[in-house]
């Protein structure tokens, strides 16, 4: 019979007990799937920090900022919308566009920011699709001016 002194903690199946399993998927293709000790995402009504253990959770995503931090490696993505899952230290983000932040160009940003805030809105539906570009446009801003500082 084998002595189990020393068990390590059970994580639902999945490596790295102390860490999350962050997978962010785009309709082309899955963009990462990494081990990493913290995500950072831009909910519709504000940032939420996911650390190991956090509570089951399914939330809408705004425009703006998924960070993800591994050791002293921060990794910076522009996510365009979407759904997150947090299940088992698995966050599982659904999203139209997740962009590298260094790869975000802030001229092509200022310019369709010019354009979503010329845009004539004569009705509700053109009204909120407006503040829907407004909004896109600033959070890619802000992340490109962050990522260049």
């Amino acid at each position: 019979m084998a002595s189990h002194d020393t068990m390590e903690p059970e994580t639902s199946g999945k490596k790295g007990g102390d860490r999350l399993q962050c997978v962010v998927v785009t309709p082309e293709r899955t963009l990462f799937d990494e081990l990493v000790d913290f995500v950072a995402l831009p909910l519709f009504d504000g940032e939420l920090g996911v650390l190991p253990g956090r509570t089951p959770l399914i939330g809408r995503l705004g425009y703006g900022e998924l960070r993800t931090k591994e050791a002293a490696a921060t990794k910076r993505y522009f996510v365009d919308g979407g759904f997150v899952q947090i299940r088992d230290n698995v966050v599982t983000v659904l999203t139209n566009r997740a962009i590298p932040a260094d790869k975000l160009d802030a001229q092509a940003a200022e310019r369709e920011l010019d354009h979503a805030q010329s845009r004539r809105a004569t009705n509700d539906f053109e009204q909120t699709e407006k503040t829907k570009a407004v909004s896109r446009a600033r959070a890619q801003l802000h992340l490109a001016a962050k990522t260049r500082a």
